[in-house]
């Protein structure tokens, strides 16, 4: 059974305790805002750092660590719900399948968008009803239509012919959304290239599934991860439009359109407008509507800090400067692969200098004109390891100081690998601005 909300917030109560603990605990305010949660997080990450000695401390006790808001997750579900209420969210788990993050979200009633076998079962094991799962990958392993078929996730996507016929091998009582595909050049992660049927193909595929006696209940798109084009909802819904109209001259009468994700914290406001106005113009009450929402939700719920383990001197005796290469003991082939897989620029800030505890000082502290130029490099041998090419700050940093990062929510420790031996879990340590979470979790 999924925990109620009665539940977790008495285990959000119980676990009233200091950040200084390693273990993952949950830390409340009694009032919300940005300076509570910087202030939350900021204790979180000074406990734990304060914590660690580096010249006794056992293998991997200086590891990089999370510090996670889940008061964020929360403000952005509301925020959801006051911009898009028509549209359901169903999260999308690749994006961070963080467990607490899962909870969360399902007390508040989300929906989940799994990608594979694995996303499925985690889901389903939380006691998520299989109704509020859609299976959005277009192109599945056939092992896993039966493990989604045997579990009653009956929610699926396909854009060609093969999957149309392998879903009447392994699961004809599946519930099909036919993917289009979209316009999505102005996005972050362009996905239109690998999914999607053109407008010139959907009819054929709408006539094969009716042979096929299969039930085709709606149509779904996605704009791209990280979509900065509100335009690109517009034309997706109206494209939308015209192959429910295409299944309505055939005799498939859909109920459900899902926009799927693309959505970014930054550029909500104008993309939600655009597609609320879309949707009310081209499709009645009655048609139910969910979306895909994967970094919305948690890009800007996780901060990371990572431990300097060694230092290079640069120095150009022909400009007569010297510079600093940094190396942490995280990177690329870690919680910083959305650099690589996400196209990110995580921004690196001092977390403390010496004894120095510096979070959230850069605002104020780095107009001086004495800096000292870095560059910021993962723990791998490999020479693409790179984190920050250059950047500056006004401290000089040395081995045992830490830094952190800001925003690495998505993409990050979803794709974290063990290459050269490096961890791929790190701790984290859930801290929450916002008291109101626990108490809107049944809604």
């Amino acid at each position: 059974m999924a925990p109620s909300a009665f539940t977790i917030a008495e285990e959000y109560t119980s676990c009233l305790k200091t950040v200084s603990s390693v273990d993952a605990n949950f830390v409340h305010a009694d009032n919300h805002g940005g300076h509570v949660a910087s202030n939350l997080i900021g204790d979180a990450l000074k406990a734990r750092v304060e914590s660690v000695n580096q010249d006794t401390c056992g293998a991997g006790e200086e590891d990089a660590f999370f510090v996670a808001d889940l008061g964020e997750v929360y403000r952005q579900h509301i925020r959801w719900k006051k911009n898009l209420p028509r549209v359901k969210p169903h999260y999308a788990v690749k994006c961070n399948p963080d467990p607490q993050v899962l909870r969360l979200l399902a007390e508040l009633g989300t929906g989940f968008d799994c990608a594979s076998k694995a996303e499925i079962e985690q889901v389903l094991k939380m006691g998520i009803d299989p109704s509020r799962i859609i299976y959005a990958q277009p192109c599945k392993t056939k092992s896993y239509v039966r493990y989604a078929a045997q579990h009653g996730v009956k929610q699926m996507t396909f854009d060609n012919a093969d999957e149309l016929y392998k879903t009447k091998q392994l699961f004809p009582e599946a519930e099909l959304f036919l993917r289009i595909l979209t316009d999505d050049s102005a996005s972050l992660c362009r996905l239109s290239q690998k999914f999607g049927a053109s407008l010139d193909s959907t009819a054929d595929l709408l006539e094969l599934a009716k042979k096929l006696e299969l039930n085709v209940v709606g149509v779904a798109f996605h704009v791209g991860s990280g979509a900065s084009d509100p335009k690109a909802f517009l034309k997706a819904v109206q494209d939308a439009r015209f192959v429910f109209g295409q299944a309505a001259s055939i005799g498939i009468e859909m109920h459900t359109l899902d926009v799927g994700g693309g959505f970014c914290g930054d550029t909500f406001e104008p993309m939600a407008e655009v597609l609320s106005e879309a949707l009310d113009v081209y499709f009645p009450p009655h048609i139910r509507v969910i979306g895909e929402p994967g970094r919305y939700y948690v890009s800007t719920a996780f901060t990371i800090a990572c431990h300097v383990i060694a230092r290079r001197t640069v120095a150009d005796a022909t400009l007569g400067t010297t510079s600093y290469m940094l190396y942490l003991n995280d990177g690329v082939y870690g919680n910083f692969s959305s650099i690589i897989f996400d196209h990110q620029n995580p921004v690196p800030l001092v977390l403390n200098c010496g004894n120095r505890f510096l979070y959230d000082t850069r605002r104020s502290g780095y107009d001086t004109p004495t800096v000292t130029e870095y560059s910021i490099w993962g723990p791998t041998c490999d020479g693409i390891d790179v984190i920050s090419q250059s950047c500056t700050f006004p401290e000089t940093i040395d081995v045992g100081d830490w830094l952190y990062f800001e925003d690495m929510g998505a993409y990050t420790k979803c794709s974290a690998t063990r290459f050269n031996g490096f961890t791929d879990s790190h701790d984290i340590v859930y801290v929450s601005s916002e008291p109101g979470a626990t108490a809107l979790l049944g809604l």
